[in-house]
């Protein structure tokens, strides 16, 4: 017998799933309408968000630093092509907040495959701070820019000004798919790193808090799904950072109090790097199995979407074909693997 708070747990995965399903419809097939929050809070949420954006200071002067270069250079091998990781997508992906290349987690997750595949990792950066999904078009062009250089794997971080300036989720899922969609296309395997969650955002006050964690999980279940079917794999940022936040937030927000600081890009990249390197093939095969003590397993592509976006670092990638309930998932929550901690810096510009 279930008790009361697994049947409402189930009840509100299960209603969060429909809605992510919608929304990632929507985007399929053209639909525009599916908003994040009641039109009765637009007016109260715009007039929190503009006093919150001026406490923030977000995109006046960012400071984003150059992190572009081979990492693990003394992994080369003579005739063997360096790893190419090309970052696109927003601030978060840029790694506006932080002082030094080696901070931003571009540089780390270079630094950590390099580790991993002990071959060097040449990275690259077209995420632009401020971006919005409908940027990713114009990221994807310049990542695709010269066909004998496809990048081997692609890391997008987007979606937290998606939700800020209210654009329509389908919209936003619409784009991001295609960008998945024409990276897959090209060779390139693709993480998503979803929607992270703006209800832990410091200078967020309620019900502004409220209402941007709903808009947040909504668009991050969506992303999920619009990305899976493309042949992408996601890990939820959501919360990822929220408890360490709450508990020291001066060490884990940057100066502006809304981007992360070095630590808190270190525990974004820590969530990040075991898919990336999954997606590599880089894990013994028994590592891709699904672990039942962890409560991992094959989904319905919404619940597992609905699931990963209640739960930071959860994975969720395409598994089987489309079925009678729809296109299926895998769902794990892989253990996170420390990243470098000595800041690691370019040591070289990729080679041509």
């Amino acid at each position: 017998m279930y008790g009361y708070e697994e049947v409402a747990a189930g009840m509100t995965g299960m209603a969060r799933a429909r809605v992510a399903r919608r929304i990632a419809a929507g985007a399929a097939y053209g639909g525009g309408g599916i908003g994040l929050a009641g039109a009765a809070a637009v007016g109260l949420l715009l007039a929190e968000a503009q006093l919150a954006r001026r406490r923030v200071g977000n995109g006046t002067t960012p400071h984003v630093p150059n992190a572009d270069g081979l990492y693990g250079a003394s992994y080369t091998v003579p005739g063997e092509p360096a790893l190419r990781l090309t970052m696109l997508g927003d601030s978060t992906a840029a790694g506006q907040g932080v002082h030094r290349a080696g901070q931003t987690p571009g540089a780390l997750l270079a630094a950590g495959v390099a580790a991993i595949a002990e071959r060097p990792v040449g990275l690259s950066t077209v995420a632009l701070p401020g971006a919005r999904s409908d940027d990713l078009d114009r990221q994807v062009s310049l990542a695709l820019a010269d066909p004998s250089r496809v990048p081997d794997i692609c890391v997008i971080m987007i979606g937290a000004n998606d939700v800020t300036h209210r654009m329509p989720p389908t919209r936003s899922v619409r784009h991001l798919a295609a960008a998945v969609r024409r990276l897959r296309t090209a060779g390139a395997e693709v993480v998503v790193g979803t929607c992270p969650d703006l209800g832990t955002i410091e200078p967020v006050q309620q019900p502004l808090r409220w209402l941007a964690r709903r808009a947040s999980r909504q668009l991050a279940a969506a992303q999920t799904i619009g990305a899976v079917e493309q042949g992408g794999r996601t890990v939820s940022l959501g919360d990822l950072l929220g408890p360490e936040f709450a508990a020291n937030p001066r060490e884990l927000f940057g100066p502006d109090s809304y981007h992360p600081s070095a630590e808190g890009y270190a525990t974004a990249a820590m969530a990040v790097l075991p898919t990336v390197c999954a997606a590599l093939g880089l894990w013994p095969a028994d590592e891709e199995r699904p672990d039942a003590a962890r409560r991992e397993g094959f989904l319905p592509v919404a619940r597992a979407a609905a699931e990963a976006a209640s739960e930071a670092g959860t994975e969720v990638t395409a598994a089987m074909p489309t079925g009678p309930r729809g296109a299926w998932a895998l769902l794990k929550r892989r253990r996170r693997r420390r990243v470098t901690e000595s800041e690691p810096e370019p040591t070289t510009q990729p080679s041509p």
